[in-house]
């Protein structure tokens, strides 16, 4: 800690406290483990830089026995959770769970590394996670370089998944490509969106959203608040929705005002709700050979195929 950095100004349990002098200081450092084969699950990893210019790139995983037998596969966009300020996709916690969960789906997964608030305030994350879903459109219509991609993705059959802050981002993702959408001649299609345990706001103040978004509109800003906009939500760029909560989560009863205002909406797709009982946010990530982590891997995959 720098010895002038005495005078704190904000603070922001369990995720960060901001200083006087403008320094950042997390409650806990992230871990990162480099891509690799994982041999329990034979899911091979590599990174990819998407844009040099903010840092933004992503992680990408392919079962192998997939790849021998060069299959298309289904196509998982996935965003780290973390109060949009913590984690990476790089972190042995995201990094693990995503070995497992390609390797179960037997999908390709592009897990994305996006600028983190608050030296970055939102709407960067957005914008980064945009981005690589544009740089996945690039290679649906055949101007990708990436042999991964090109080789083995199904973009008829894509899935933008997320937890926690990462849920929100891929609501809103779906949202976003409703309103300025793909060109017809990219062959890209978001079949679904799968949101566990989603950051959501609601109709109280909350600080932190508040702190972290530079042009936050108040607390029905649609972006942090979907539930705030039932004509946004009728307009979703996806057949189906599979939102997930635990008993325990204090994000629980946002989860399902958003399942139950999607449903009211006029949107036409498919909604979905798994509630499990007794457990608490992101359990899954914490304790991920529990029966209930097992029984949440068992509802994602089953949407995925």
């Amino acid at each position: 800690m720098d010895p002038n950095a005495t005078d704190l100004i904000h603070e922001f349990p369990p995720f960060f406290r901001v200083y006087k002098n403008g320094q950042i200081a997390r409650y806990s450092k992230t871990d990162f483990v480099p891509p690799s084969h994982d041999p329990t699950t034979d899911v091979e990893s590599k990174d990819v830089v998407i844009s040099p210019e903010n840092a933004v790139s992503a992680r990408l995983f392919l079962p192998k026995s997939a790849a021998a037998h060069n299959q298309k596969l289904p196509l998982l966009i996935y965003v780290h959770g973390g109060a949009f300020s913590i984690q990476s996709a790089f972190s042995s916690l995201y990094h693990n769970y995503l070995n497992t969960l390609v390797a179960e789906a037997r999908a390709i997964a592009v897990s994305i590394e996006y600028r983190l608030a608050p030296e970055f305030a939102l709407p960067a994350c957005f914008e980064d996670c945009w981005e690589v879903i544009k740089w996945v459109e690039m290679h649906a219509g055949g101007q990708g370089s990436d042999p991964w991609l090109n080789d083995y993705a199904n973009f008829d059959r894509i899935f933008i998944a997320g937890d926690s802050a990462g849920g929100n981002i891929a609501h809103n993702m779906a949202s976003r490509a409703s309103i300025d959408g793909f060109g017809s001649e990219s062959g890209i299609k978001i079949v679904g969106i799968i949101l566990v345990h989603a950051f959501f706001g609601n109709d109280e103040p909350n600080h932190l959203l508040e702190f972290i978004c530079k042009d936050l509109t108040g607390i029905y800003d649609p972006r942090l608040n979907p539930a705030a906009d039932m004509d946004l939500l009728a307009k979703l760029g996806c057949s189906k929705v599979l939102v997930c909560t635990a008993g325990k989560d204090t994000m629980r009863g946002r989860g399902w005002h958003y399942y139950e205002t999607v449903k009211k909406s006029n949107w036409k797709g498919e909604i979905d709700i798994m509630d499990i009982e007794g457990e608490d946010h992101v359990f899954h990530l914490f304790n991920p050979t529990s029966e209930n982590a097992a029984l949440l891997m068992k509802k994602i995959v089953g949407l995925m195929n």
